[in-house]
């Protein structure tokens, strides 16, 4: 079998690839960025959050990279491909050194394996990306074999989520010695100097870094969750960069010569979950707010009608100021496994009114959408101008908005009929984002983790199983879309728009926006246009 290097995901960049960028020694200097959210941990397979993952790239690196698009391309690993269906061979790169002068080897790679999912009291586990790994048999200093149970074409993917780590810490490689710094010892461009919880994270250039060396000497990393602060700090020259650029703020930023913007469509889909599972749903009545006989959630005409309802175009424009894109499915065109044939749904509240009333609900009926304040753009005003526009076809939308962590308790419980969401694919391929939030929930195979309504459908199941076993490419993502395009229409979630990340730089500095929208140091290089 030839080499498998998953098609198109590892096409050349142009343009901003960063790492093709050689930056002379002599422009060095030292970068202050300003994050919106505070890592939680240090430990590279502690928390499995987006802020701790991108903070990981710094210091960790993966087998397999990702670019500004979520290719995959050449990390740690120079190349792999399938011996058989379910035996990987890794050729790994000669060469590259610990920050502590150690040498990296497959006996690295095989005991971060066996560490990354025996992390104790862990609350984010990476456990989904590495328990199809059955067994890993190094064969040499720098080759290893990852055998799976089952033919399983996701594994690069999966190899690109998280950092390795040198074996020579297994002694004494616990969450506290990696907040100390103990064993913050990887391979990435940045060498890792403190850590003050809720406050910043400070690190420096890896000069013996095996890739392209970053620009800056140093980085001081500023956790400022706060937009006004974090935006008034880089207009007044306090910081250099800074991520999730406000939408309210975005022409603003636009139109000034002292700063400027990166963005980019990202991967990140804002949705609609519902109850579509259970006979009775808890926070659906009649509108004098008596309980329901049966739960109109699971009739698909519903389902559809509450679509047709919302005008995603309009909370693109005018709530957003043009920082998301409306979206019928789980990734942005040109992305791995996404569908040319399906668009997001069009607003039309006539017909939503009539499937409503062939659905049974010709005065409509009322629903609490529960929402959260603090985990996406705009997510409390976009939930409440869903609301306005449910209300116009007949459906009667109380929304309660709460933290995101008291949400994720919530509908991680049930305890929702209708929730807004986000859910964002970290191996950049749609079958992930489907394999979570629209397959049968099943614990044991890892499939509908992020399934908080509960849809089952059983063809869509086997079809995306049936996928997932197909090595060739091409043919995995034809059957992917195929998929794709079967289980949309019946309407599993109410896919609404794809987040837009946006990231402001002073003068003088440039980026290549991300789709993932991570904030990475050493993809910030000095602008000298």
């Amino acid at each position: 079998m030839g080499w498998i290097m998953l098609g198109r995901l590892l096409r050349p960049v142009v343009g901003l690839c960063l790492l093709a960028l050689a930056v002379p020694a002599a422009s060095a200097r030292e970068l202050t960025i300003g994050l919106a959210s505070a890592v939680t941990a240090v430990d590279p397979h502690f928390h499995f959050t987006g802020a701790n993952m991108s903070m990981s790239r710094h210091f960790f690196d993966p087998l397999i990279l990702q670019d500004e698009k979520r290719r995959l391309r050449p990390g740690l690993a120079v190349s792999w491909r399938a011996l058989d269906p379910t035996t990987w061979e890794f050729k790994l790169r000669q060469g590259v050194k610990f920050h502590d002068g150690s040498d990296f080897t497959a006996e690295d790679v095989k005991y971060t394996l066996w560490r990354a999912v025996n992390v104790p009291n862990n609350p984010g586990s990476f456990e989904v990306y590495i328990r199809n790994v059955k067994e890993a048999v190094v064969v040499d200093a720098h080759t290893i074999l990852l055998k799976t149970e089952r033919p399983y074409p996701q594994l690069p993917g999966d190899m690109s989520t998280f950092g390795i780590i040198s074996h020579r810490v297994a002694d004494y490689a616990t969450t506290k010695d990696f907040a100390t710094g103990k064993a913050m010892i990887g391979t990435g461009p940045f060498k890792f100097v403190e850590w003050v919880p809720g406050d910043r994270i400070v690190a420096l250039r890896n000069d013996a870094y095996w890739g392209e060396k970053p620009a800056w000497d140093k980085v001081t990393f500023r956790f400022i969750s706060n937009n006004p602060s974090r935006l008034a700090a880089l207009l007044s020259g306090g910081l250099d960069v800074i991520e999730q650029v406000p939408s309210t703020d975005v022409r603003m930023i636009a139109a000034r010569s002292d700063v400027s913007l990166a963005q980019t469509v990202g991967n990140r889909l804002i949705h609609l979950q519902l109850d579509s599972n259970r006979d009775v749903s808890p926070y659906v009545t009649d509108k004098t707010g008596a309980p329901l006989a049966r739960n109109p959630l699971k009739d698909q005409r519903v389902r559809l009608a509450i679509s047709k309802a919302i005008n995603r175009q309009a909370i693109a424009d005018k709530i957003l100021n043009g920082a998301g894109v409306p979206s019928g499915q789980v990734m942005p065109d040109g992305f791995y496994g996404t569908s040319p044939n399906i668009r997001a749904e069009a607003y039309d509240p006539e017909g939503a009114m009539r499937l409503l009333a062939q659905a049974g609900y010709p005065e409509g009926f009322a629903i609490v959408l529960h929402a959260p304040n603090d985990a996406y753009e705009q997510d409390e005003n976009v939930s409440l101008a869903i609301a306005q526009m449910l209300a116009r076809v007949g459906i009667a939308v109380k929304v309660e908005v709460m933290p995101r962590g008291i949400l994720g308790k919530k509908s991680a419980s049930l305890d929702t009929s209708m929730h807004f969401a986000g859910f964002t694919s970290d191996t950049g391929e749609a079958a992930a984002s489907m394999r979570n939030l629209v397959s049968t929930y099943d614990s044991e195979k890892g499939r509908g983790i992020a399934n908080r309504g509960r849809y089952s459908n059983p063809q869509f199941d086997q079809m995306l199983e049936d996928a997932l076993t197909v090595l060739d490419d091409e043919k995995r993502e034809s059957l992917i879309q195929q998929a794709t395009e079967f289980v949309m229409p019946d309407v599993p979630i109410v896919a609404l728009y794809l987040q837009v990340p946006s990231w402001g730089l002073r003068k003088g500095f440039a980026y290549a926006p991300r789709a993932d929208g991570y904030m990475l140091a050493h993809h910030v290089i000095p602008d000298t246009h």
